[in-house]
């Protein structure tokens, strides 16, 4: 697109963050309007599948991602007797494949010192409206803020202005949720291994490592407690809140020694959105405010990311914002289709008051999963390279010699 655009982007997460970045780097004008007053990363650790270590790459930010990153070769999860639920290993799929594990504080300090070029951030601007045909935002003190050729809503999977682009076609909260927190690391045996722990689908305890952060050198897990979201309101004693995790995973807790608990842990809670369409007007949807799902399969923050790269390269090869928005829309449906399948129907076998279905996944999930055209899909889907039912996700060779000469 020949045409200097003036960019509104709506919430300054990952999302938000790699889109000022990538489109402020075409020359456009953009400003970013986050309503917190204080910039930072909410939500403890996350994954970084190789498909968000792409984007990274492209952007020549890998290497520094890497520096605090915790490399992860497995995920493992078993019954609290000790049975084998899931066992995937990247290497399975390709020996120069791996998670990684990071603070979610790292890679927002990794996005934010990028964005350097045209940079225009307004904190403590909450924008409660928008017009989509003028181009135009209007914040919580009737503000207006207009003139924008583009406005991206990347305000997350509570959006509360995906409905004034277009009417979701599922949205919905999950009945579960987590408490979760960073603890050090210590002297935790599994250093490269996503750990997790089972009592049926009613309580999963897990532990991800997740390296460090700028201003704080000392390794960190990622712990998190699965709760449904009614029990995340209600207090809980000291004592009582240990013994349950306890039961379920004595090593886990023994982490939390130094963590004021259940106070000193953060709550999160999940949504179900899918939208048929993802843009009006001058506006369109990114991220978890277009696609909110499970974090089961470790998604959200790769997604977010392929988005930002989709809107980018689609604005450079269309002719106008309504062709780049349909032209981004189908390139990013085709490959989340699959995501939102799995995720809505495999949760409720991890989350969930369904006792039958647990057994059944106890039994089964891991004897399919050693099957070869079973476990290709499988690592597909974890490392985010499947697109719909048998399609892969291309990883570019050059991409791939840079992994394998690290």
């Amino acid at each position: 697109m020949a045409k200097r655009l003036r960019v509104a982007v709506v919430g300054y997460g990952t999302g938000g963050q790699a889109t000022a970045l990538m489109l402020a780097g075409d020359g456009h004008d953009v400003e970013v309007f986050e309503r917190t007053a204080e910039l930072g990363p909410v939500g403890a650790g996350f994954l970084l599948q190789p498909v968000g270590q792409l984007v990274l790459w492209q952007l020549g930010l890998l290497d520094a991602a890497r520096e605090h990153a915790a490399p992860v070769a497995r995920l493992y999860g078993e019954t609290v007797s000790g049975r084998p639920v899931m066992d995937m290993r990247y290497a399975e799929l390709d020996p120069r494949l791996q998670g990684l594990g990071m603070q979610r504080a790292a890679l927002f300090a990794l996005l934010d010192a990028a964005w350097t070029q045209g940079r225009q951030l307004h904190c403590g601007v909450h924008i409660t409206r928008i017009d989509a045909e003028r181009g135009a935002l209007y914040d919580d003190r009737a503000r207006c803020h207009d003139g924008f050729d583009l406005i991206v809503l990347a305000d997350g999977a509570a959006s509360g202005l995906r409905t004034q682009v277009a009417r979701p076609r599922v949205d919905k909260p999950y009945p579960w949720g987590a408490q979760w927190c960073l603890v050090p690391a210590g002297d935790w045996p599994w250093t490269d291994v996503l750990q997790q722990r089972y009592v049926g689908a009613r309580r999963m305890v897990g532990m991800l490592p997740v390296g460090t952060r700028p201003g704080d050198p000392v390794p960190r897990l990622s712990f998190f407690w699965s709760l449904p979201a009614a029990e995340l309101a209600r207090e809980h004693d000291e004592p009582t809140w240990r013994a349950g995790v306890h039961a379920v995973w004595p090593r886990a807790c023994e982490r939390l020694a130094g963590i004021a608990v259940p106070g000193g842990l953060a709550q999160a809670r999940y949504r179900d959105t899918m939208h048929r369409r993802w843009h009006r007007g001058r506006a369109v949807l990114l991220g978890d405010a277009a696609h909110a799902m499970s974090p089961l399969l470790g998604q959200g923050v790769n997604m977010a990311l392929l988005d930002a790269v989709a809107l980018r390269d689609a604005l450079r090869e269309s002719a106008g914002t309504a062709e780049a928005f349909a032209r981004y829309a189908h390139v990013r449906r085709d490959h989340l289709r699959i995501y939102h399948f799995w995720s809505r129907w495999l949760t409720p076998l991890f989350q969930s008051e369904r006792d039958g279905w647990a057994r059944m996944r106890d039994l089964g999930f891991h004897p399919l999963s050693r099957l070869p055209g079973g476990r290709g899909q499988m690592l597909r889907v974890l490392s985010g390279t499947r697109r719909g039912w048998f399609g892969t996700f291309p990883l570019p060779p050059g991409f791939l010699d840079a992994l394998e000469a690290r």
